[in-house]
C-alpha cells in the first residue's frame, strides 16, 4: 500500500504524465514562468538598488562639499581668514583628529593618492633610474648627477600613502642600483636635500639600516665641499674625486641658502650614525655666520668662502635665500627646543624682525607681500618660493609670548591669501613664478612659467593644521584641481610655461612627488599622520624625526623603528 502510494507520486514527475493532460501542462508552464518571472524581477531589483546607492553615495559626497562651500560662505570665508583670532581656544595648536575623518577629506586624500600613483608608474613605464621623466617625450633624464632622484624623493611619500608594492621596489632599486662613485660635478644642496634628505626620512619611517648606510655614503662624498678657510662649504662637488668648487656665473661666492640648508639633514645623520663629523661641518657654518650676523637677522644671498663675509647682493626671502631662514628655526625644532639649539632660534627671530621690515601692502585689495632688498632700494617683487613663509610663520609663532605669536600668525594668514591668489589671478589657476606688485593694481605676474611647486600648499598644510579651518582645505583642493586640468598627461604631471596660456613643459620635477603630492596628502589627512610633535620637514618636504639635544650636543638614541606604517 505504502509502494502504491509512492508511485502515485512519482508520476507527476513524468512529461508523459502532462502530454495526456495538456490543462495540468499549462498550468505547469505557467507556474514556472511566474516563478522565473518573480526570480529575474528580484535580481534587477538588487541591481537597481545597487546603482541607486552607488549613485546616493556620490550625491552625499556633492553635498558635504557644498555644505563645507556655504559654511566657509557665511562663516570663515577667503578674506576673512585674514582675521582669524589667536584668542580662539585651540590657541593655534596642533588641530585634534579625535573626530571622524571627513569623508570628504578621505575623497579627496584618495584623489591625491591616485595622482601619486599614475606620477610614479608613469616614471616606472618610462624613466626608471633615471633623476626625472619627461612625459611628453616618455623617457628619462639625468639633472641631478643620474642618482635616481625621482626613486629617492618619492620614497617617504609611498611609505606614507601605505603604496608598499611601490615603496619595495624603490627600495630594492636604493639597495641594489643605487651607485654614487660617478665622475659628476652636482649641487651640494640639492643632493643633500632630496638625497641624503630622503634617504633619512626613508630610514626614520621604516628603520632599513640600508636608507641609513647609502644616507652615509653620499655624505662622506660630500664632506670636502666645506673645506674652505671660513668652513663656508664650496656649493658644487665631483662625487667621485671630491672636487669642490662654486659655479662660475657667482663670481666664486658661495650661495646663502646653499649654505645654510644642509643643517637639518647633518646633524640628524650624526644622530643616527653617532659620527659627529657630520654635524660639527654643518654647525661651523652657523658659527661663522652668527660672528657677522645683522642686527636685523637678514643676510645677503652671496657669502665670500675664504672670509665668511657677505658680499654686497639682494636680500630675499625667495630663491637662493629663502631656506636659510627656514633651517634656522627648524634645527631649533629638530633639537627639541633644547639649551644646545637655542642659538637658532634666538637667529631665526631676529631674521624674523627683519623681515617684517619688509612687509608692504597693496592698493585696492591689500595684499600683504614681502619685498626684497638690494642695499637700501627696496623692490616690489615676491617669489612664488617665498610662499613656504607663511607655514614657517605659523610653525615658529609657538615660542613667542601670547601679544607677539598673534601678530606673528597673523602675518602668517596675511602672506597666505596673498599666495592663494598668486594661484587665482591666472587663467589656468595656476602660479607664475614670480609676482610683481603696483601702486594702485595690486600685482602681476612676472616669469610666468609653473614648475609644480610646493610652496603654497605647504603653508597651506600647516596653518590648516594649527586652526582646524577648512578653508585652507579648500584653497588647496582648488590648487590641486588646477593641477590635475592643466599638468596631468597621459604619462605624467608637467609644469606650463605660461601660465596665462597653458603651453606645457616636458619636466616631472622629482619635488612634484616629494613635496606637492606629499603636503596635499597630509592637508586631507588627520594631524596624527606625521604628527608635528614628533617630526619636522626638511626643505625638500621629507620628514626626520625630532630627537632630544643634551647641552653637549650628545642626543638620545633613536630607536631602531618610529613609524608604523599608516595606510591611505
Amino acid at each position: 500500500m505504502a509502494r502504491s502510494r509512492s508511485s502515485s507520486r512519482w508520476r507527476y514527475l513524468s512529461f508523459s504524465y502532462y502530454l495526456k493532460r495538456p490543462k495540468r501542462l499549462a498550468l505547469l508552464f505557467i507556474v514556472f514562468v511566474s516563478v522565473s518571472l518573480v526570480v529575474w524581477d528580484r535580481q534587477t531589483i538588487t541591481r537597481e538598488h545597487e546603482i541607486e546607492v552607488s549613485k546616493l553615495n556620490e550625491e552625499l559626497t556633492r553635498l558635504q562639499e557644498q555644505l563645507r562651500d556655504m559654511k566657509i560662505s557665511l562663516g570663515v570665508g577667503d578674506e576673512s581668514i585674514l582675521s582669524y583670532s589667536a584668542g580662539r581656544s585651540k590657541k593655534y595648536s596642533q588641530k585634534s583628529d579625535n573626530a571622524d575623518d571627513d569623508p570628504v577629506d578621505k575623497h579627496r586624500r584618495e584623489k591625491v593618492k591616485e595622482a601619486m600613483l599614475h606620477a610614479w608608474t608613469s616614471y616606472v613605464k618610462y624613466a626608471w633610474g633615471s633623476d626625472e621623466l619627461q612625459p611628453i617625450n616618455k623617457k628619462g633624464v639625468d639633472n641631478f648627477g643620474g642618482l635616481g632622484a625621482t626613486i629617492v624623493d618619492s620614497l617617504d611619500t609611498l611609505y606614507i600613502m601605505g603604496l608598499d608594492e611601490q615603496f619595495k621596489r624603490a627600495r630594492d632599486w636604493v639597495a641594489n642600483s643605487l651607485n654614487f662613485n660617478k665622475n659628476v660635478d652636482t649641487s651640494v644642496f640639492e643632493t643633500t636635500i632630496r638625497v641624503v634628505g630622503g634617504l633619512l626620512s626613508a630610514y626614520d619611517l621604516s628603520g632599513d639600516q640600508i636608507f641609513l648606510e647609502k644616507a652615509k655614503d653620499i655624505a662622506d662624498r660630500l664632506l670636502p665641499a666645506w673645506d674652505t678657510p671660513s668652513g663656508i662649504p664650496y656649493n658644487r662637488i665631483n662625487l667621485a674625486y671630491g672636487n669642490p668648487h662654486n659655479p662660475g656665473w657667482t663670481g666664486g661666492e658661495s650661495i646663502l641658502a646653499d649654505s645654510g640648508t644642509e643643517q637639518l639633514e647633518f646633524i640628524v645623520l650624526s644622530q643616527r650614525t653617532g659620527d659627529p663629523k657630520y654635524q660639527q661641518k654643518v654647525e661651523n657654518v652657523i658659527h661663522q655666520l652668527r660672528k657677522t650676523f645683522p642686527n636685523d637677522g637678514l643676510l645677503p644671498i652671496y657669502i665670500n668662502p675664504h672670509t665668511g663675509g657677505s658680499a654686497y647682493s639682494t636680500i630675499t626671502f625667495g630663491a637662493m635665500g629663502d631656506s636659510f631662514y627656514e633651517y634656522l628655526l627648524k634645527a631649533w625644532i629638530q633639537g627639541n627646543k633644547t639649551e644646545a639649539v637655542k642659538h637658532y632660534r634666538e637667529m631665526w627671530e631676529t631674521s624674523m624682525e627683519g623681515l617684517q621690515s619688509l612687509v608692504r601692502k597693496t592698493k585696492p585689495s591689500a595684499f600683504t607681500y614681502i619685498c626684497e632688498k638690494t642695499g637700501d632700494s627696496l623692490n616690489d617683487k615676491m617669489d612664488e618660493l617665498a610662499c613656504f613663509v607663511p607655514g614657517m610663520l605659523a610653525l615658529g609663532s609657538f615660542g613667542y609670548e601670547p601679544n607677539k605669536q598673534e601678530k606673528i600668525f597673523s602675518l602668517a594668514t596675511e602672506l597666505a591669501w596673498t599666495c592663494y591668489n598668486f594661484y587665482q589671478s591666472t587663467p589656468t589657476k595656476l602660479a607664475g613664478e614670480n609676482y610683481f606688485f603696483h601702486s594702485g593694481r595690486d600685482m602681476s605676474v612676472g616669469t610666468s612659467w609653473n614648475i609644480l611647486r610646493p610652496e603654497t600648499v605647504e603653508s597651506l598644510m600647516y596653518l590648516w593644521r594649527f586652526t582646524g579651518n577648512k578653508t585652507y582645505q579648500e584653497w588647496g583642493w582648488n590648487i590641486f584641481q588646477a593641477f590635475e586640468k592643466n599638468s596631468r598627461t597621459e604619462s605624467g604631471y608637467v609644469g606650463l610655461k605660461d601660465v596665462n596660456n597653458g603651453d606645457k613643459d616636458d619636466t616631472m620635477q622629482s619635488f612634484f612627488l616629494a613635496e606637492t603630492l606629499k603636503y596635499l596628502y597630509l592637508l586631507f589627512s588627520p594631524p596624527s599622520i606625521i604628527s608635528f610633535d614628533e617630526w619636522v620637514f626638511n626643505t625638500e618636504a621629507h620628514p626626520l624625526r625630532i630627537v632630544h639635544r643634551h647641552a653637549t650636543g650628545t642626543t638620545d638614541k633613536s630607536p631602531d623603528r618610529v613609524f608604523g606604517r599608516k595606510q591611505g
